[in-house]
């Protein structure tokens, strides 16, 4: 399917527990496309945040790519992530 894939830069987002990783994960696995989790910037190893400007850094940086899958919603970078993605995918739980 990769090669039939239009889209290389996708935000998935939705509410927790409404399949986000699961979709990326697949969506990866057909597309080839290089999956970025929003948490995983976020949080530390040690269970701890980076501030919000490494934060704002890092994902600048993942939307300065070509080609990427970005999952997850922290509602304040949705300016950053909205113009630069070619196609949302929303989750909910059923």
């Amino acid at each position: 399917m990769s090669h039939d894939f239009v889209f290389e830069k996708v935000i998935v987002i939705g509410c927790p527990g409404a399949g986000k990783s699961t979709f990326s994960r697949r969506l990866r696995s057909e597309t080839g496309l290089p999956l970025y989790y929003l948490d995983c910037l976020w949080h530390k190893p040690d269970k701890t945040t980076i501030g919000r400007s490494e934060f704002d850094c890092g994902l600048r940086k993942i939307l300065s790519g070509d080609k990427w899958i970005i999952d997850g919603i922290y509602t304040r970078t949705l300016t950053m992530r909205l113009p630069a993605r070619e196609r949302s995918v929303c989750g909910r739980k059923p």
